[in-house]
């Protein structure tokens, strides 16, 4: 029984585990891995530790749109998949593994020119505005082989298969832990790097994956060199391709503004509190970890029924994810309420550092069931093939309304730094629960 097959007849709990687990266990090595870099840094200064947290909010913006049209390729080749038009399956596969590296090339020219402005408006100046610039150069530099490995996992998840992808980010775990210290203080050869040595270990550990990842996907026949046609630009797929993706993009890119937003009122607290919310951050992700994960295999298992017409397994899939990702995020609270300040402590030792750290995670992890819901309801609507709303919910929960909250709480009220992350709470929770009675809505309409 081929892997597509799986995913229209196994049991929904059975495909959320299988599908899921391999994509967690990626995504916490992952996770991991921005901790080892997050620890060098401070290592190196806490202006550089604020400068890769500086730094994350434009490259965001790269995995966001990466993120976005990888999903529109998993959706698309599920749906065709489902719909057993294999050739329609592998012509996306072939325009998609193109697409999406070209307009990483786009995304290089832009940061190259904008970042350091960027930066600048945020309060990023002298060493602290360097080390940020430097890093973010680098990674601007290798875009082009994150898009490439996006694309290429598309196809593979798609198909079910999320153990190529855990094993790429399980392998640049260990990497990253030799090559950051090598290329930070150098041996040998290789020069001292500084903060510019993080940059270029994460471009070379991308650009090794990918001959690894491409090899994966040529054994699924989706990818081949038959016909070399299948790789010329196509304008009609193309625009399938940017209709189906780009409310995910957008969405992903509004994340990135809202990111943006939330630094620039953070940074009003001093570069202390944007160490602190970069180290909160970071350690939130490990908990986030399933339910990334089981949003992953919503999307997997989702668009291939959807194609398949098999209705009443869509809407399975979509409580039955719901009601896991619940459970996972109980125990992550659970966690990081009795762990958070001893996991926050180990990446900087300033006391303020860390208070402003903790005074994030103890807001912050009662989002974890909201972001399930967002999580799960936003690879629903993918996975349907109705991913116009998804853009519109971020537009309000990351610029509009964050905007709003962060103003009201931080220049009118200038109330404390906590008070920001209630503001935000509040705000997202309402998002969540929106997104969720519309899904339903949407949802008992195709099944009716």
């Amino acid at each position: 029984m081929g892997q597509e097959d799986k995913l229209l007849t196994q049991p929904i709990p059975k495909l959320l585990r299988d599908i899921a687990i391999p994509a967690s266990t990626g995504m916490f090595f992952n996770t991991m891995y921005n901790i080892v870099d997050t620890f060098y840094a401070g290592l190196i200064s806490t202006e550089a530790l604020a400068g890769l947290s500086l730094s994350f909010t434009f490259f965001f913006i790269i995995i966001g749109v990466g993120y976005g049209f990888s999903s529109a390729i998993i959706s698309l080749i599920g749906n065709a998949m489902g719909a057993r038009k294999r050739l329609l399956a592998t012509i996306y596969a072939h325009k998609g593994v193109i697409f999406i590296p070209l307009l990483g090339v786009f995304l290089t020219v832009i940061g190259y020119f904008f970042a350091p402005k960027m930066f600048m408006f945020l309060g990023a100046s002298g060493a602290y505005l360097e080390v940020t610039t430097d890093y973010m150069n680098i990674i601007l530099y290798g875009t082009i082989f994150f898009m490439f490995n996006f694309a290429l996992n598309a196809i593979l998840v798609s198909k079910g298969d999320t153990k190529t992808y855990r094993n790429t980010l399980i392998f640049g775990f260990f990497a990253n832990l030799l090559l950051n210290p090598l290329f930070i203080y150098g041996f040998w050869i290789i020069p001292a790097m500084g903060v510019k040595g993080l940059a270029l270990a994460t471009v070379l550990i991308q650009f090794i994956n990918m001959f690894y990842m491409l090899k994966k996907v040529m054994e699924t026949d989706l990818i081949h060199f038959n016909k070399l046609t299948y790789f010329l630009p196509n304008i009609r797929i193309y625009k399938t391709i940017l209709q189906q993706g780009y409310p995910a993009s957008l969405n992903m890119l509004t994340m990135s503004i809202g990111s943006l937003i939330l630094m620039y009122y953070v940074s009003t607290y001093g570069y202390e509190a944007v160490a602190g919310y970069g180290i909160g951050f970071r350690v939130e992700q490990i908990m986030l970890l399933p339910a990334l994960g089981i949003s992953t295999a919503t999307l997997s298992i989702i668009s291939n029924n959807f194609g398949a017409k098999k209705y009443d397994r869509v809407f399975l899939t979509m409580t039955t994810a719901l009601k896991y990702g619940f459970m996972i995020s109980l125990f992550g609270v659970i966690i990081l309420y009795i762990f958070g300040e001893f996991l926050v402590a180990q990446f900087d030792p300033n006391t303020e550092v860390i208070r402003y750290g903790v005074e994030y995670l103890l807001v912050e992890v009662w989002l974890f069931f909201a972001f399930v819901t967002l999580f799960v309801c936003v690879s629903t609507l993918q996975g349907i093939k109705q991913p116009k709303m998804i853009f519109y919910v971020g537009l309000y929960r990351q610029i509009i309304a964050k905007l709003l909250v962060a103003y009201i709480i931080v220049t009118y009220l200038q109330l404390d730094y906590i008070y920001l992350w209630v503001g935000v709470l509040v705000m997202i929770y309402s998002a969540a629960i929106f997104l969720y009675c519309y899904t339903k809505v949407i949802l008992r309409n195709i099944i009716a």
